[in-house]
């Protein structure tokens, strides 16, 4: 069988509804306005529903399907679409759940905040391909999300197979420019640029320990907290 002739048959946990759902039911409660079906990936649903990016789609009404199988990001990915759909992981880059107004308020905070964000890429090194403001976080202060095709759910599934070069997700630390930790990071900035390279590790370690990544060096993450109480 194909994933095409398969596709009416797979079952996904959805956030809405708390049972497994098809891809036909799903589409049928979609908004007028949604563009994508969205879906997340976790060990458990409940993991999947509290991952920071989450709040965006509840708070439009939006159905999230919760994957927990190491196949299912795959099958979606060969699937493409459905219904003329097209699939969205909601730990992209871009949701496309922000309005015109939102995205040019982001716009401005990251322009006007520039040099901020590439002295904590430039912090973090070859951890982030970039650190950005974002305008899909609610109540938590960072996110991982991904640049390109390779998500961090599919860099843990193709990493944990055996005699495999290591693949890396283009990971980005997103920042909620609404939340208080944004205006301290800008406050650092400019008195206490050693205090933010702090800062910016503790966070960018918060986020993988959220998006469920082991981190490489507990003890490390550790001590750092330490450092700031």
């Amino acid at each position: 069988f194909s994933v095409e002739e398969l596709k009416d048959l797979v079952l996904f946990y959805s956030s809405t509804e708390k049972k497994l759902v098809t891809l036909k039911e799903y589409v049928s409660r979609m908004k007028p306005e949604q563009k994508y079906i969205y879906y997340g990936c976790g060990e458990t649903p409940e993991r999947v529903m509290g991952l920071p990016q989450a709040e965006a789609l509840e708070e439009k009404g939006y159905e999230m399907l919760c994957l927990t199988d190491n196949v299912d990001e795959f099958a979606l990915r060969m699937l493409m679409k459905y219904d003329e759909k097209e699939f969205r992981n909601i730990s992209s880059d871009d949701l496309e759940l922000e309005t015109s107004e939102e995205k040019e308020k982001t716009k401005e905070l990251a322009e006007q905040n520039k040099e901020m964000l590439t002295f904590l890429k430039e912090s973090l090194g070859d951890k982030v391909a970039d650190v950005r403001v974002s305008g899909k976080l609610k109540s938590h202060p960072v996110c991982i999300t991904t640049d390109g095709m390779i998500s961090t759910e599919m860099e843990k599934v193709l990493n944990s197979m055996p005699a495999r070069e290591k693949i890396k997700a283009q990971r980005v630390l997103e920042v909620n420019g609404e939340h208080p930790i944004f205006q301290r990071l800008c406050d650092l900035y400019q008195s206490d640029k050693d205090r933010l390279k702090l800062y910016g590790e503790i966070l960018y370690d918060q986020a993988l320990l959220i998006e469920g990544i082991s981190l490489e060096d507990p003890a490390d993450f550790s001590q750092k907290l330490c450092q700031l109480l």
